[in-house]
């Protein structure tokens, strides 16, 4: 019975940290996290990456699914070229300490580059890529991020080609950092 108890305790802890809200100070501190990062979004690098994934999707990636997805190893070949390729390798210099994880979406919600495996393969569908798609930048709430194991905010942007909005780039800030 004890054990169930500190069970049910330590899961309502962690749930009501995961439902903190950001204070004034985090909350300034993410604008100014995405300030300084959304120019990712016109950078000619990312945005011939995005152009290049939806003129020709890299044949590593094809018939990729959320089922497959899920499964894979972040030692296989697909996530490989995802946190490898020439655009990954490129937002890494981009990288701070307070980055919990990067990653860019095509239109289709699919990944054209990370830092490491996400818990989806496509977030489409999901605030975090469709707000973006509409030109928009979008800030999520403080949550566990279940593929880094840290609490962390995100917040995205559009990639933009000109005037057209080409895709998404998702932003993970570590809460312990965040003064």
């Amino acid at each position: 019975m004890r054990k169930l108890f500190l069970f049910v305790m330590t899961a309502l802890v962690v749930a009501s940290l995961a439902a903190a809200p950001l204070t004034p100070a985090q909350k300034s501190s993410v604008e100014t996290q995405v300030k300084q990062f959304s120019v990712l979004g016109t950078d000619p690098v990312v945005v011939k990456a995005v152009k290049d994934y939806i003129a020709a999707p890299p044949a590593e990636l094809k018939g990729m699914t959320q089922e497959i997805w899920t499964k894979m190893s972040v030692l296989s070949t697909e996530i490989k070229y995802l946190t490898r390729n020439p655009l990954a390798v490129y937002l890494k210099t981009k990288k701070t300490e307070i980055m919990a994880e990067l990653f860019v979406s095509a239109p289709n919600g699919e990944k054209v580059a990370l830092f490491s495996k996400t818990t989806s393969w496509s977030h489409k569908g999901k605030a975090k890529h469709e707000v973006p798609m509409t030109g928009k930048t979008w800030i999520g709430e403080p949550e566990l991020d279940e593929s880094t194991g840290k609490q962390s905010v995100q917040f995205s942007f559009p990639v933009m080609d000109g005037s057209r909005v080409i895709g998404s780039i998702v932003i993970g800030l570590d809460l312990s950092l965040l003064k």
